[in-house]
């Protein structure tokens, strides 16, 4: 009879590694991400609370799967439309602390928008993160998009949006998905499902179950995942962009997340979840659970959790004076990138506006007024 010998992980990968086709060195880099996403996280609440900051909306219970779902997508090639809870998102793809508290502070040099935004709404061009907007659900439709001009580009790239349950009820997303599904696009739409839109819980928003069990209905796989193991979100959306990039077409993930924070620091969610639900969240934290699967697996030894903890902490605490110390806007650069101040080339544009003058010429013009320009 045949002996089937179990296979030795590579050196420097532990089983539990190997299990989802990482290194021991991945698996660190990955609990990094969410811890430090969740010490930016404190420390913004901390911020305002002292008046330094205007308004805060938290990702604290999120970290885990935004960490594990955002891991598989490539940097500086695949694109993510991120929302407002996007922090452990951001950082995973590229984004610095400095950066996620820059726009906290809505200062001058913020990379989201040069302090135009209002805190929460990140952005970051060089890492392929789309800036977003307030009304929910929005970045649906642009993320589509870029999937679209990926396929026709034929470049290989996966477009990937996240947000909550509350937003799937749109009908930006609707159309996105039944659009995507149609044109088997290389798409990912994540929703993170905390359970309360605001303070509606999830029962009084949705007539099923699972938001993923609307996918069957657009032609696409429907995923539902542990939002608090951060391994199953990450082979999840593994398995969803391999999928986009064999041209097979978009999935839907649902991550069941938890929010540890009430909505935003202008909600007081004792009002409305009972006490016992909001002692109960902490059991179902993804910090603390990934930190102990990774310490029983060999991977975290208590000096290493040390010294990233220590890491953090100086790297956040050099990221909030960096910011504090940075100047604030120019309101005289309001409607800088509002409008065009000038023209891309020194060709005229072809709507007629050009009369021939160079766009060096008409950038000097005074623009004429709306009766002056009206012509019928």
């Amino acid at each position: 009879m045949a002996v089937t010998r179990k296979t030795r992980p590579a050196p420097g990968t532990s089983e539990l590694a190997a299990s989802v086709g990482l290194t021991d060195a991945d698996l660190v880099a990955m609990y990094r991400t969410v811890a430090l996403a969740r010490a930016v996280d404190e420390r913004m609440w901390i911020l305002n609370r002292a008046g330094r900051i205007p308004f805060v909306i938290s990702g604290q219970g999120h970290e885990g799967a935004q960490v594990g779902i955002a891991w598989p997508l490539e940097r500086k090639k695949d694109f993510i439309a991120p929302f407002y809870r996007s922090i452990a998102t951001c950082l995973a793809f590229g984004m610095t602390a400095q950066d996620i508290l820059m726009a906290q502070y809505a200062k001058a040099t913020d990379p989201s928008s040069g302090g135009r935004q209002m805190p929460g709404h990140y952005g970051n061009a060089e890492n392929n993160l789309l800036s977003l907007s307030s009304p929910v659900a929005t970045q649906m439709l642009h993320a589509v998009g870029i999937a679209l001009a990926a396929k026709i580009r034929g470049s290989g790239q996966v477009a990937m949006t996240s947000m909550g349950e509350g937003s799937s009820n749109q009908g930006d997303v609707h159309e996105g998905l039944n659009f995507a599904a149609i044109h088997r696009l290389p798409f990912i739409l994540v929703i993170e499902n905390n359970g309360y839109a605001i303070s509606v819980p999830a029962a009084r928003q949705l007539a099923t179950e699972n938001v993923a069990d609307r996918a069957s209905g657009y032609g696409m796989p429907g995923v539902v995942v542990d939002g608090s193991d951060v391994l199953a979100c990450y082979t999840a959306s593994r398995e969803a962009v391999e999928r986009a990039r064999r041209g097979d077409g978009p999935t839907l993930i649902e991550a069941k997340v938890i929010r540890l924070t009430a909505h935003s620091s202008d909600d007081q969610q004792t009002k409305y979840r009972p006490e016992q639900e909001l002692a109960e969240l902490r059991s179902h934290d993804a910090l603390p659970r990934f930190r102990d699967q990774l310490a029983e697996a060999g991977v975290l030894s208590d000096e290493e959790e040390a010294r990233i903890a220590a890491e953090i902490k100086a790297e956040v605490d050099a990221a909030t004076d960096y910011s504090e110390a940075q100047p604030d806007p120019d309101p005289s650069t309001a409607m800088r990138w509002v409008f065009a101040e000038d023209w891309p080339s020194e060709t005229p544009p072809p709507w007629g506006l050009g009369d021939g003058h160079s766009a060096a010429g008409h950038a000097a013009e005074e623009p004429r007024s709306a009766a002056e320009g009206a012509t019928d």
